[in-house]
């Protein structure tokens, strides 16, 4: 699984941000968003009781994911599901490519699962000669341009109907075409027929219910339903920190999720899966295997300080007010979980020195962490992983410059004499990072314009206003 380098992020950051017309479409798309969330969010009685509720029974599940998991394999078993743990992405992989194998599959329809895109599963089918489908429009639409999704919740969502009208004429022969409906249309066409002829479905999962032994699965487009209901093999893929307590704890997460993720009341299908077919039902798969994720999950368990991060719903908010996220995009990230809660969990789940530019790629703001619905403190920890990582891995210029930064701010006296020279310097500096020394600094000084300093400091006006009102109060 590849690492993209921090110079590589960069050098993509900066050529989407130069972008306007790229940057102007998700910005147009994610002002709709807003007004639509805010909206739903008006519908609540009262969305910051609701986010607090909300936090705690997440609280709840991860603080005591040991019993709630085994509350909901052991229901799930009991109804003939098949549950199988995988400790890394790898073990995952193998799992159900060994599920495959023994079923002799040959086609596979998929619908939206970040787990499965986060252990790259289908490159791993692929290879192994499987024909593998997204069976959601907008993952669809990616997997024909051979992309990674753009969002967690919306895959498609950089391209115009132009660009996807092109896509379909190219890979699927039909006729160009604006109108969304038509472009819908297109699709279902194609997704019907790779319904009934696939072997095998797979899905993820929105939410574990302990207490019943369900998975919860949400959706607009009833495609996951079908994926779920026609294949006689069904594999869902889900990570430990879906699980919550309670089969009423949906009351409250179902709405959030869409408020949050869609600005929507509530998604079009919300569906509820126990196990395979039973006696007397008309559809669902024989067979049901449930996959459990780890890959790094319970590291972060075990962190006290980050651990609520394992609290996401996946609804996508941080990532639609980040004002970084919006102007350099999803796939500039390289990585499945991009944003505020990607740049504070992929370290975690794939290595905190390779990835720790996404830390650092972030203005701090604190919206993510007013936008999460589940109260998770996202500008914080990113934070703690800048920390972590230099603790980890000192930078040694960067040391090097805190500790003389630390030394003058000491030693104010000193400074003041110091602040002549600087204007001295600021003559020189053009040279100094252009082309001189400092080159390396160009990257981050060619877009940003330095003040001069100031003729006289703060403290040296400050001082001649005092004798200034002293002098006007001397008697005469």
């Amino acid at each position: 699984m590849a690492t993209i380098s921090a110079q590589q992020f960069k050098t993509d950051a900066k050529r989407v941000a130069g972008d306007l017309r790229h940057r102007g479409l998700i910005q147009t798309a994610l002002r709709k968003y807003e007004a639509s969330r805010d909206l739903q969010k008006a519908s609540f009685q009262d969305w910051q009781g609701a986010r607090q509720s909300a936090a705690e029974r997440k609280w709840e599940a991860i603080n005591h994911l040991d019993v709630h998991i085994d509350a909901f394999t052991s229901k799930l078993e009991a109804r003939g599901t098949k549950v199988h743990w995988a400790s890394t992405g790898e073990q995952a992989r193998q799992i159900i490519l060994g599920i495959l194998r023994e079923k002799g599959a040959r086609s596979i329809i998929k619908s939206k699962a970040m787990t499965a895109e986060e252990i790259h599963l289908n490159d791993a089918l692929e290879k192994a000669g499987y024909s593998v489908v997204e069976s959601d429009l907008g993952e669809y639409i990616v997997q024909l341009r051979n992309e990674a999704p753009y969002h967690i919740v919306f895959p498609a969502m950089h391209l115009t109907r132009g660009e996807i009208s092109a896509l379909f004429a190219e890979k699927l022969g039909s006729a160009p075409t604006d109108n969304p409906e038509d472009l819908t249309m297109i699709a279902r066409t194609v997704l019907r027929d790779k319904y009934v002829t696939a072997d095998v479905g797979i899905t993820g999962a929105n939410f574990a219910v302990a207490d019943t032994g369900m998975v919860s699965i949400t959706e607009n487009e009833g495609n996951a339903r079908l994926t779920a209901a026609l294949p006689r093999t069904l594999i869902t893929l889900l990570g430990l920190e879906k699980v919550v307590p309670k089969l009423s704890d949906l009351a409250l997460f179902l709405p959030m999720l869409a408020t949050a993720g869609a600005g929507q009341a509530l998604t079009g299908y919300n569906s509820m899966y126990g196990g395979p077919r039973q006696p007397g039902e008309c559809d669902g798969p024989e067979e049901y295997h449930v996959v459990l994720l780890d890959n790094s999950r319970t590291q972060l368990l075990a962190d006290p300080e980050q651990r609520d991060a394992l609290h996401c719903i996946r609804c996508g908010a941080c990532l639609n007010v980040c004002p970084i996220y919006r102007n350099v995009g999803g796939h500039a990230y390289g990585t499945t979980y991009s944003g505020p809660v990607g740049s504070v969990i992929t370290p975690h789940l794939r290595g905190l020195q390779e990835w720790k530019h996404l830390s650092q790629a972030s203005s701090l703001c604190g919206a993510c962490t007013e936008a999460c619905p589940v109260k998770i403190d996202l500008h914080h920890h990113l934070l703690q992983n800048r920390r972590n990582a230099m603790a980890e891995k000192p930078v040694r210029w960067e040391k090097l410059a805190f500790h003389a930064f630390g030394f003058l701010a000491a030693r104010p006296a000193l400074l003041r004499k110091l602040i002549p020279f600087g204007r001295f310097g600021q003559k020189w500096f053009h040279w100094i990072v252009f082309g001189g020394p400092l080159d390396p600094a160009k990257a981050w000084t060619e877009t940003r314009d330095l003040p001069s300093i100031a003729p006289r400091t703060f403290t040296d006006l400050w001082r001649a206003k005092q004798r200034a009102a002293q002098r006007q109060e001397a008697p005469k």
